[in-house]
């Protein structure tokens, strides 16, 4: 987990988000999406302030508003599921567009889109704004188990250089003639998978191997041992109490 190392979602800028502690940005980012999901469905007014809440952050931090759109789209099979459910729920019915559909679907519908889009939104922020390893780092200042970080850290890690096999062995079929456009040129690609897996396998032994020899004893080194200051936390807390007390709210008033 070397310093060097960024993600596809990480954002290089030097915005004030940028700057804060990891931790502090951490607890933020789960603080808020406890909050968001507690929110009743009908307090449409709750869900505005979230959205201009995160918007607002995306401003401050410099993130593209392309950015952040094209990632939301992890939420594909989340908004599939929910455009089903006016179809098939019970209950009272409403005429929308031609259609009749149950009231409650759409209300379901309504809340999965609305905490679903707002919690990836918050996450996308975060790491948008926070290295990988930082946010590992964090988590490990936060008392998170060093078992868990340990094997976050790892599957990070081994995503990127298991996409990075995947591409390399694509650019040699596609190098050789291969031009997947039947299906029974489904053979290589199986065989691929295979080799790779193979593959990943010998890699994490070798690396194993090698930890071990150098006197691993099941915990990560500590990178970075930066501490937050009071008006950094300041602002992380006024976050979650923003977000809590518009939940608490919306919760009371329903």
């Amino acid at each position: 987990m070397g310093a060097g190392h960024s993600h596809a979602l990480y954002v290089h800028e030097h915005s004030v988000v940028h700057r804060l502690d990891p931790a502090v940005k951490v607890v933020a980012a789960f603080g808020s999406v406890v909050a968001i999901a507690i929110t009743p469905r009908e307090a449409l007014v709750a869900f505005g302030i979230y959205a201009l809440t995160i918007a607002a952050l995306t401003r401050v931090a410099r993130i593209p508003a392309r950015f952040v759109v094209i990632r939301l789209v992890g939420i594909a099979p989340f908004v599939l599921f929910a455009l089903l459910i006016p179809f098939v729920a019970d209950g009272p019915t409403s005429r929308v567009l031609g259609m009749e559909l149950s009231v409650d679907g759409l209300w379901a519908m309504w809340n999965i889109l609305a905490k679903a889009t707002l919690g990836a939104a918050v996450t996308i922020v975060l790491t948008a704004t926070t290295e990988v390893a930082d946010i590992i780092g964090a988590l490990g200042r936060l008392r998170v188990p060093a078992l868990f970080t340990a094997i976050a850290s790892f599957m990070m890690r081994y995503l990127e250089l298991t996409a990075d096999e995947l591409r390399r062995m694509r650019v040699a079929m596609t190098a050789r003639g291969y031009d997947p456009r039947w299906l029974t040129q489904a053979k290589p690609i199986a065989t691929s998978a295979g080799a790779l897996f193979v593959r990943s396998y010998e890699r994490g032994e070798r690396v194993h191997a090698a930890m071990i020899a150098r006197g691993f004893t099941g915990e990560m080194p500590a990178l970075d041992t930066r501490t937050a200051g009071g008006a950094q936390w300041a602002g992380g807390i006024g976050l979650v109490g923003l977000f809590m007390t518009v939940a608490i709210a919306a919760l009371l008033s329903a």
